[in-house]
C-alpha cells in the first residue's frame, strides 16, 4: 500500500510562538504566517502538505474565552475532511484550557489536533518556537497503515506531547513550561519520537465528528484558603443564575468543618447549583470520605472531581451544563472520563 502524504492544517491564534523582533524597535509584531516557509525552511524537509489559516485579529492567550474556542472549533469541523490533521498555534497563558475545551468540544474526534506554542519570539535567536513548532506538524503527520497515530487533542512542549485535558501550565520562565502530572506523556521527542500506544486514546471511525458549540460560562472558581469568611463564601454562591461551582479544597479534596460552611455548600446544592471538588495540588486526586474533613461534602451532594485539573474541570463544567443533562444523571457524567480527562478511584 503506497502511504498517503499528510495534509497539516496550521492554524494560529496569536501568542508568542507568531512574534518576531522588530529590528530597529526591538517592539514584538506578528508576523505574516503565510510566509512560514520563509520563516522556517526546515518545514521543507517534513514528509507532508501544511496550508496555514490565522485569525483575522491574532489575540494575546489572556484574552482567549469561550467565543474563540468555537472559532478553533469550527475551523476544525469546516476543514475536517480536507486534512490529516490540525496544529493550533495559541499563547501558552491560557493554552490547557484550550485544549481542555476542544477535547470535549470535538466529540468522536479521530485525527490529531495538536496545541503548541512558545516561550521565546519565532525570530528571537534562543527561540523553542522553531522545535515545538516542527514537531508538533510531525506528530500530526503521523501514520500508521495510512490511519493517524494520534486521534485526539494534544499539547506539545519542550519535547513531550501530552493528552491536553491533562496539562497544567507550571512555570512562565523555562522551557519545560508544562506538565501532566496525573497521566504520562504520550510522545517523547528525541533522536526519534516514541509514541506510548498504550496511553493514546482509541477513536471509533465509525462515528462522525460532532462539534458541541453550547458552553454555559455561568460558573465560578472557589479557592479554599485558611481565614476565608462566610461573608465572601455566601456572597459568591448568591451571584444570579450561577449554575456551578468549581471548589479548589485541601489536599485529597478536604475542608473545612465549620457549620456555617457546609450549611452555605449544602443550601446551594439544594438550589440546583453543580458544585465540583477539585484538589489544590498540582498531582493527586481527590477522595470524598478518606478524611472526616471532606466526608460532610459527600454527604452534602457534592461531586469528585477525581485526579482532573482544575483547567479541565471548569471546561467539563462549562460543556456539561452547555448540554441541558438530566440533573439526576449530572454527577455519574461527571464523574466519569469523557475523553480521558481524569481516572476514577
Amino acid at each position: 500500500m503506497l502511504k498517503k502524504k499528510s495534509n497539516i492544517l496550521l492554524i494560529y491564534t496569536g501568542g508568542t510562538i507568531g512574534m518576531i523582533k522588530d529590528s530597529d524597535t526591538g517592539a514584538l509584531r506578528s508576523f505574516d504566517f503565510n510566509n512560514l516557509l520563509t520563516r522556517i525552511p526546515e518545514l521543507k524537509i517534513l514528509d507532508c502538505d501544511i496550508t496555514t489559516i490565522s485569525f483575522e485579529n491574532p489575540i494575546d492567550s489572556s484574552n482567549m474565552n469561550p467565543k474563540y474556542w468555537v472559532q478553533i472549533a469550527e475551523i476544525i469541523e469546516e476543514n475536517y475532511i480536507n486534512f490529516d490533521g490540525f496544529v493550533v498555534l495559541h499563547g501558552s497563558d491560557t493554552m490547557s484550557y484550550t485544549a481542555s475545551a476542544l477535547s470535549f468540544m470535538l466529540e468522536h474526534l479521530s485525527k490529531p489536533v495538536i496545541l503548541t506554542g512558545s516561550q521565546l519570539p519565532i525570530g528571537d535567536l534562543r527561540t523553542d518556537a522553531k522545535e515545538n513548532l516542527i514537531t508538533s506538524i510531525q506528530i500530526a503527520a503521523l501514520k500508521q497503515n495510512n490511519t493517524s497515530v494520534i486521534k485526539e487533542v494534544g499539547l506539545y512542549f519542550e519535547y513531550k506531547l501530552y493528552r491536553g485535558n491533562r496539562t497544567t501550565k507550571i512555570n512562565a520562565e523555562h522551557f519545560e513550561a508544562f506538565e501532566s502530572l496525573n497521566y504520562p506523556h504520550l510522545v517523547e521527542s528525541g533522536v526519534h519520537l516514541k509514541v506510548n500506544k498504550k496511553q493514546l486514546l482509541q477513536a471509533n471511525h465509525s462515528n462522525s465528528l460532532i462539534v458541541r458549540k453550547n458552553l454555559c460560562t455561568d460558573i465560578v472558581l472557589i479557592k479554599l484558603f485558611p481565614g476565608i469568611t462566610e461573608l465572601v463564601l455566601k456572597t459568591i454562591l448568591s451571584v444570579p443564575d450561577l449554575k456551578g461551582v468549581i471548589l479548589e479544597t485541601y489536599g485529597a479534596g478536604n475542608c473545612t468543618t465549620e457549620q456555617w460552611f457546609i450549611n452555605l455548600i449544602s443550601n446551594a446544592i439544594k438550589k440546583g447549583i453543580v458544585i465540583i471538588n477539585v484538589t489544590q495540588c498540582s498531582g493527586g486526586s481527590v477522595i470524598m470520605g478518606q478524611y472526616e474533613t471532606s466526608t460532610a461534602l459527600k454527604k452534602a451532594g457534592v461531586i469528585s472531581g477525581h485526579d482532573i485539573t482544575t483547567e479541565a474541570a471548569i471546561v467539563k463544567l462549562m460543556y456539561l451544563l452547555g448540554q441541558n443533562i438530566n440533573p439526576k444523571e449530572f454527577k455519574t457524567i461527571f464523574e466519569t472520563p469523557l475523553r480521558g480527562e481524569l481516572t476514577q478511584n
